[in-house]
Formats: structure tokens, C-alpha cells, sequence
């Protein structure tokens, strides 16, 4: 089975529309619908190429990472019709609907069901149906629509498709085009002896000879789906309407800690929902800043957060789930008696959040950038464990740096050369000794054009202070007038 997306909001039925991804040499098309199918466009081909030749074409960057959780989100929802479903390839499915079919009424009344379906959420479907792995693949992609294969018509169905149709790229498709071989029908008819020698270094999932035993169903295929998700979710159903969820909060989270004990998981992040009487509801979620299942530490992170909830005329069914979950082993306490400190901080933390926000409680991360300044960046605590810096250069810096850096006037006995002397906060400094000139150019990939490079100095003054100066620019580089010198920081 294939599914595509459909563009919506389209001027016109006819208009050619394609989507875009970033190629090696510039954009390239990844998708494409009918009308640009129909005047030769296919995937794979420069946009700029495509443009010359189809002035009108409608063109689109196409979200890559959507696509691939809408089809990984599609694979359970297959399973609707059968036990067992896998992801193929980019933009397909595979089921196992062995013993399934008669559920739905034939094999025909289940292909029609699963194409009204998948219309209704705005997806057109390839299907096909066939009695091994790789001959549903071929037919569903190089097929007939809603075809249909019996157990001894594989091999007729198959002949008159490309090779391609097996899987089958790159080396191994390039021998066979020149040995005349472009359908499976001409591959399946030539005497194995020779080819098997050609082809037997290569893995099986790239041998033609194995794929084409897989498709004609003289080797075995198994289909190995993913397990289902797990659901971690505590309910709790009221005979009447209550207005007060503190009283029940507590079995909810016991109830929730003890399911993720014997998963051996533990939750990130956890919501509690309320519902009214009058078919309404209220989600009150948590984040913490890792996996727990403490109870003790859950019900404490929900003090002060129900308050603000308008209960109506009451509720009767609360549910506490647990929306991301990551593994926690279980493990033996410590036998010194000493508490976890990793733990400690982690609690700390998530109780801050709770009251004061998400955005509030932050700590530094640490990522690569020339600039002294962009080194050091804030982000949640909630978002992960801060990341140290990379030791991978010793480089002298300050411990505190100015954000941003300060101006001052300066004296110096050649334009670039180092300050003799400096004026800073009604301060005059004399330079003693110093080190230098370390330069520092411009992120050409995220600085504007005309940004001055800097030479950075170390300046030690009368008094033993130590400062770190730089000049931005240097004397006629043509990207503005006299440099400008600015204290960044301090030694200690």
C-alpha cells in the first residue's frame, strides 16, 4: 500500500504541484500530483529544470519529518483491519491480512474499505493485495489499482513489471539494464548458474535472484511489525459529581507510579484530566526533569495547580496518563544511607517549574560558535541535563564576560596595535603588559554582510587587574570608518 498526501487550497484541479527538499546542487522534486506527473516531472528532478520547462509549476517544500510521523502514526492505525502492519520504504504500508479478510467481507470489499478511509482523511492510496511481501510491493507501487493476486498467478502478474518494482537499485540494476533484463518476467526466465555467480557477494536484500524467491514465494518473508505502544494510564470513576480532585488525586498517582513500576518506566511527562458533567474538560499537565515514578514526588508537583480549576457542576471521572515515559531500572537504594544528589537536584527542579513556569528555571547549554558571546546559551531545565562545554582546545577566556560589551576610548602607540591605555567607566587604566592579538572573524552564515572582524586582547593594568579588550575592525577594511575598541570581560 502507498499513500500520498493531497495538497489542498489549490488554485485550480490542473495546476501542477510539487513538493521540494534541499538537494546537493540545490532543490530538488520529492512529490509531485497528477497534473505535474502528467507533463513529465518526477521525483528526483532539479526544480530549477523543471521550471524552465513548466513555467506554472506551483512549487512547495515538503515537510520530511511530518510526513514520517504521519506514517508512523499510520502503521498502528492499519491495524485496524489486521494484527500486524509495517512501515515501507518512505511513503508506504505493508499487512498482514492473513485470516483477516473475511471480516470485512473479501478480499475486494476490504481494498474498497481501506481506500474510503484513507479518503476521508485527505490521503488517495495505491493497494494491493498478494499472496507474499515483495509481490504486494511491486503491485501496489508498479500495479494496476486494487489489484488483486492469486496464489498461482504471482508469477504472471509480475513479468510485465520493471525490475525496479523487487527493490532492486544501484550496481545490481545497472548489470541487469545492460544485460537486457528490465522486467521480472525476462530476470525470471534466465538460467540462475551464471547470475547467482554475478550476484553472490551481495547482501540478500540487494541480491535480484533472493528478492525475485521472496516475490514468487519459494523463500520466506516474514513480516515483523513493531509492538503496539504502551499506554500508562490511571482512571478513576465517581458514582455523583464532586468538586474537590485532591481527595482522589493520590490513588490516581499511585495507581500510574505502580504501572510504570512494573514496566520498569518511568514518566517525563504526565496529564491529569478532569471531566465535567456537562461533557467538558480540564488538562492540567507536568513536566518533569527526568523519568520518575516516585508518587510521593508527583503529588507534591500538583500542589497549587488544581486551585484555578473550574470544576462547573461537578465531575465523575478523572485520569492521570503518562505521555512520555523513558526506561528507570529498578534498582537497590544506596547501603550508605546517603541520599541521591542527582535526584535531589531533579526533584528541585521540577518543583520550581511547577510553580514559577517552564521558562523560568533555566540552566546553560553550550554549543559551537566563534563568537565569545554566542558560546553560552539558556534553555529549560525541563528540556534535558545541561551539556557541558567541548574540552577539545585549551583556550584561555574570562570568567565573566559583559553582555553586551561595554565601549571605551582608548590610546595606542600604532592603529593595530595593542591599548597603552584605556578609559572605562570614568576610569582611566595604563597597560602594563599584554597578549595578543587572538582574531576572531565573522559567522559568514549568521552574521550580516559588513560585520568587522575582532582582535581580541589581554590586558593587564597598574594594580594587577586583567581585562580582555578587543577592536572591531581594523584600519581601511572598507566595512566602516576609525575601529571601535570595547571591553568584553574580566580576569579573575
Amino acid at each position: 500500500m502507498r499513500a500520498t498526501r493531497e495538497v489542498r487550497s489549490l488554485p485550480a484541479a490542473d495546476v501542477p504541484v510539487v513538493l521540494t527538499r534541499q538537494g546537493p546542487h540545490g532543490p530538488v522534486v520529492c512529490a509531485c500530483n497528477d497534473a505535474a506527473t502528467a507533463r513529465g516531472v518526477r521525483a528526483g528532478d532539479r526544480v530549477v529544470d523543471a521550471q524552465a520547462i513548466n513555467p506554472d509549476l506551483h512549487v512547495e517544500p515538503a515537510d520530511l519529518e511530518a510526513d514520517a510521523r504521519l506514517v508512523e502514526r499510520l502503521v498502528h492505525w492499519a491495524r485496524r483491519w489486521c494484527p500486524w502492519s509495517v512501515q515501507d520504504g518512505r511513503d508506504g504500508l505493508i499487512l498482514d491480512m492473513t485470516g483477516s479478510t473475511h471480516l470485512f467481507g473479501g478480499e475486494r470489499a476490504v481494498l474498497r474499505d481501506m481506500c474510503q478511509r484513507f479518503a476521508l482523511q485527505g490521503l488517495s492510496v495505491q493497494v494491493a493485495m498478494a499472496p507474499t511481501r515483495g509481490a504486494a510491493q511491486a503491485l501496489a507501487r508498479y500495479g494496476n489499482a486494487r489489484m488483486i493476486c492469486g496464489p498461482d498467478d504471482v508469477g504472471d502478474c509480475l513479468a510485465s513489471l520493471p525490475v525496479q518494482a523487487l527493490r532492486i537499485g544501484g550496481t545490481p540494476l545497472s548489470v541487469l539494464t545492460r544485460l537486457g533484463l528490465k522486467t521480472i518476467g525476462l530476470l525470471a526466465g534466465v538460467p540462475r548458474a551464471a547470475l547467482m555467480r554475478r550476484f553472490a557477494t551481495l547482501p540478500q536484500d540487494q541480491n535480484p535472484l533472493v528478492l525475485l524467491d521472496r516475490a514468487l514465494g519459494r523463500s520466506p518473508d516474514p513480516l515483523n511489525g513493531p509492538a503496539d505502544p504502551v499506554h500508562f494510564m490511571a482512571r478513576t470513576r465517581l458514582g455523583e459529581p464532586v468538586i474537590d480532585p485532591y481527595p482522589h488525586l493520590q490513588g490516581l498517582v499511585n495507581g500510574l507510579c505502580d504501572a510504570l513500576g512494573e514496566a520498569e518506566q518511568g514518566a517525563r511527562q504526565v496529564v491529569l484530566t478532569i471531566y465535567r458533567i456537562d461533557s467538558e474538560c480540564r488538562h492540567v499537565p507536568l513536566t518533569m526533569a527526568r523519568p520518575t515514578r516516585d508518587p510521593v514526588h508527583l503529588r507534591r508537583l500538583f500542589e497549587g495547580k488544581l486551585d484555578s480549576i473550574d470544576p462547573g457542576f461537578g465531575f465523575d471521572l478523572l485520569t492521570l496518563s503518562a505521555t512520555r515515559v523513558e526506561p528507570v531500572s529498578r534498582i537497590q537504594d544506596r547501603l550508605d544511607g546517603k541520599r541521591d544528589t542527582q535526584a535531589d537536584v531533579a526533584g528541585l527542579v521540577d518543583r520550581l517549574s511547577a510553580r514559577l513556569g517552564r521558562d523560568k528555571v533555566t540552566w546553560s547549554t553550550w554549543v559551537q560558535s566563534h563568537s565569545p558571546e554566542r558560546v553560552e546559551g539558556r534553555v529549560p531545565a525541563l528540556a534535558g541535563a545541561p551539556v557541558p562545554p567541548e574540552a577539545e582546545v585549551e583556550v584561555d577566556r574570562p570568567l565573566r564576560l559583559l553582555d553586551p560589551a561595554e565601549e571605551v576610548q582608548v590610546l595606542y602607540a600604532v592603529p593595530e596595535g595593542p591599548p597603552q591605555q584605556f578609559r572605562w567607566r570614568r576610569v582611566v587604566y595604563r597597560a602594563v603588559r599584554h597578549a595578543g592579538p587572538e582574531r576572531i572573524a565573522p559567522e559568514w552564515w549568521r552574521d550580516r554582510p559588513g560585520t568587522r572582524l575582532r582582535d581580541y586582547y589581554k590586558v593587564e593594568v597598574q594594580g594587577g587587574r586583567r581585562f580582555w579588550l578587543y577592536r572591531e575592525g581594523v584600519v581601511h577594511d572598507g566595512r566602516g570608518g576609525t575601529p571601535r575598541w570595547f571591553v568584553h570581560g574580566m580576569f579573575a
